[in-house]
C-alpha cells in the first residue's frame, strides 16, 4: 500500500450469487419500494450458476492469496437453490467464510452444518413493529422466525453478528439493539447509518434523530454494551453520525482515512462484473473478457488505485460500505 502497487492478490473476495430477494427493505438500492426507477424483473431473476461459481473459485485459487470469501448478493444469498453447495465449495478450500443474509429463507440445519465462520444477519430493529416497518410486506411472523433461527445459531455456537442499518424507522431503537444482541448471543452488533439514493432518501434519519443519537442514544448504547459485555462498532458509528450531522448526504468521512480496498479486496457480481470495492459505480472489468488475474494486475485496476490514493473519489464513496475495513488499514499504515 505504501508503495502504491499490490505485492499479492486480494485477501478477501466478495461474491454475489443472486439478485433475487425475499425482502424489500426500505433503504435498499435494489429492492426498496421507494425506488424512483425500480429494477426490472429480469434483473431480479438473475443468479450465478453453480458451474460459474466454481469457475470463479478456480480463478481465485490461482491467485494464491485469497484466504476469505464473502457470499452475498444484491438480494439474499439464502434464496439461491444451490447456496449450500456453494458454501461447501468455499469451506472445502479452507477459506474463511462470511455470509450476509436476513436469515428468514434459511434452512437453518444446513446453514449450521456447513460451518460458516461469520454470519452477518441483517436484523434491522429490535421489535416486531420496527422490523416490519423496515421490511414492507413482512409481518410479525417473519420477525419471530428470525428470532427462532438466531436462538438456534446461538445454541450451536455459530459466530453471528447483527447488522443494524439505522434509518428513520430504526434510529429510536439503538439502545434496545444492544439488549437484543445480548439476548440472542451476538458476537457483535454492527451499527451502520443507511446509505440512501434513488428515492430511498425518504428513510433518512432526521436532524432531531441525529442529534439524539449523537448526544444521548449512542452514549446510552455504549454504556449498556459495556454493562452487558456486548461487542459493538459504536465508536465508528458515532463517527458516521457526526459526519451526517455535518452533511446528511455523507454517511462516512472517507476523506479522513482514504480507500485501501483495491489492494486487499474485490467484489464480483452475478453478471461476472469485477468491482474495485463494494461500490457498483467503480467497475474494473468483466470475467467474460479477461481472467481475474489479468484484471487484478492490469492497467485499469492500477489506475483506480492511484486515483483513489490521490483522493479523487467516486459517486457513493462518501457512503463507503467498507468504512470499518478502511479505518483498520489506515490505522495499520499510521
Amino acid at each position: 500500500m505504501r508503495r502504491g502497487t499490490p505485492a499479492t492478490g486480494p485477501l478477501q473476495v466478495h461474491i454475489d450469487i443472486t439478485n433475487g430477494c425475499n425482502a424489500a427493505c426500505v433503504t435498499c438500492w435494489d429492492h426498496s419500494p421507494l425506488l424512483t426507477t425500480p429494477r426490472s424483473n429480469d434483473w431480479k431473476r438473475r443468479r450465478m450458476t453453480l458451474k460459474g461459481f466454481r469457475s470463479i473459485l478456480t480463478q481465485l485459487d490461482a491467485m494464491e492469496s485469497v484466504n476469505a470469501v464473502v457470499v452475498s448478493g444484491m438480494g439474499d444469498p439464502l434464496t439461491h437453490p444451490h447456496v449450500y453447495e456453494m458454501l461447501g465449495e468455499v469451506k472445502a478450500r479452507g477459506w474463511h467464510l462470511t455470509v450476509l443474509s436476513n436469515l428468514v429463507a434459511a434452512d437453518i440445519d444446513r446453514l449450521i452444518d456447513v460451518g460458516v465462520d461469520n454470519l452477518l444477519v441483517g436484523v434491522q430493529g429490535a421489535t416486531p413493529d420496527t422490523h416490519t416497518a423496515f421490511h414492507p410486506g413482512w409481518n410479525e411472523q417473519h420477525f419471530i422466525r428470525m428470532c427462532r433461527y438466531l436462538r438456534r445459531l446461538g445454541r450451536a455456537g455459530v459466530n453471528t453478528r447483527h447488522v443494524q442499518v439505522i434509518s428513520r424507522e430504526t434510529a429510536d431503537e439503538v439502545v434496545e439493539m444492544v439488549r437484543f444482541g445480548r439476548l440472542f448471543r451476538a458476537e457483535r452488533v454492527n451499527f451502520k447509518l443507511a446509505a440512501l439514493a434513488e428515492g430511498t432518501e425518504e428513510c433518512r434519519v432526521t436532524p432531531a434523530q441525529l442529534a439524539w443519537l449523537d448526544e444521548e442514544g449512542i452514549p446510552q448504547a455504549r454504556e449498556l454494551a459495556e454493562k452487558l459485555e456486548v461487542h459493538t462498532n459504536l465508536d465508528l458509528f458515532a463517527a458516521q453520525v457526526a459526519s451526517a450531522r455535518r452533511s446528511q448526504e455523507a454517511t462516512t468521512p472517507i476523506e479522513d482515512i482514504s480507500c485501501w480496498m483495491g489492494f486487499v479486496y474485490t467484489r464480483i457480481t452475478v453478471d461476472r462484473e469485477v468491482l474495485y470495492c463494494c461500490n457498483t459505480n467503480v467497475q474494473v472489468g468483466s470475467l467474460d473478457d479477461a481472467s481475474f488475474g489479468e484484471l487484478w494486475w492490469g492497467e485499469r485496476w492500477q489506475q483506480l488505485r492511484e486515483r483513489l490514493a490521490a483522493g479523487k473519489y467516486f459517486k457513493g464513496c462518501d457512503r463507503c460500505g467498507k468504512f470499518e475495513q478502511n479505518t483498520k488499514w489506515a490505522a495499520r499504515l499510521g
